[in-house]
């Protein structure tokens, strides 16, 4: 069974879609309709900005989303998907190439969410920080031992898990998880602590806007970040969008259920091959590729 997934912010790049707006009418289209409702040229920052342009969230979020959907329209019929998922923000990517959101819902949404997320950042110092070669009880332990937020935000693969919190709490978290055995506890160049509960005010935002989009039954079940299961009742889907912005990515577990399903191919649709990776530590007899 073949599985569809789409990376989240971090997988940009100057001159991601130009390719496809040079050789794709439909992708053309497409990058003219989101300039269109975004109500800037984004098109321009893609192809030809700079790194720091895109490092804005309010750039980055639309920008990986709109490269992963379109590169999938592009596909037509050989997209064609027993399951998806996307990372974080690749969850609306992968909703709206699996037909449960349209294009501009999709993009309206991400751009929304984009915007209430920068605001959350501003309210008050955070940010991410990845560990490395630690059990994740371990780490869940420690990140409750601590009095100031941080907590689980990235379940990327066994041993990988990406923790989340004030930029105090941060720092307390990194130097007790090194004493207690990590072989690293790397802090993230991020602009805060997404998939926290620093995100509440944002998740509060959105869930109005995610509660006014048309969500429709998906072609193929979705496994979503907040649960690890597979899904495909529109209100389920909702539900988990809006909870998605507080809660961890349970990408590990994802991959583990997609697999137990039957999954045996997983194909990276969108810019980057980070998932690739991810995917070929969490289960060693599966076929990993990109578009």
């Amino acid at each position: 069974m073949k599985a569809y997934v789409f990376p989240g912010q971090g997988a940009q790049f100057v001159g991601m879609g130009k390719d496809l707006f040079d050789k794709s009418p439909l992708a053309k289209e497409m990058f003219e309709k989101a300039n269109e409702i975004l109500g800037f040229r984004i098109t321009d920052l893609m192809f030809a900005g700079t790194d720091e342009d895109l490092r804005q969230t309010k750039v980055t979020q639309p920008a990986i989303f709109l490269h992963s959907v379109i590169l999938a329209a592009t596909l037509c019929d050989d997209f064609k998907p027993d399951m998806v998922a996307g990372h974080s923000l690749g969850e609306f990517s992968a909703l709206v190439a699996s037909n449960s959101l349209s294009f501009e819902d999709g993009l309206r949404l991400v751009s929304a969410r984009a915007r209430a997320m920068q605001k959350a950042c501003e309210k008050e110092p955070s940010t991410m920080a990845a560990i490395i070669g630690l059990d994740d009880a371990k780490v869940e332990e420690i990140c409750r031992s601590i009095e100031e937020t941080v907590v689980p935000a990235n379940y990327n693969t066994p041993g990988q898990l990406v923790i989340s919190g004030s930029t105090k709490g941060i720092e307390i978290a990194c130097e007790r998880l090194k004493a207690a055995g990590a072989r690293r506890a790397l802090p993230l160049k991020v602009g805060g602590a997404f998939h926290s509960p620093l995100m509440e005010p944002a998740r509060l935002e959105l869930a109005e806007a995610i509660n006014a989009t048309m969500v429709s039954t998906p072609i193929c079940p979705i496994y979503q970040n907040a649960t690890a299961q597979r899904v495909t009742d529109p209100v389920k889907i909702k539900q988990n969008l809006i909870d998605q912005l507080t809660a961890p990515v349970l990408w590990t577990q994802i991959v583990q259920n997609m697999i137990a399903d039957g999954a045996t191919d997983f194909v990276e649709v969108g810019p980057g091959n980070v998932l690739q990776g991810l995917i070929a530590k969490i289960g060693k007899d599966v076929t990993t590729s990109g578009v």
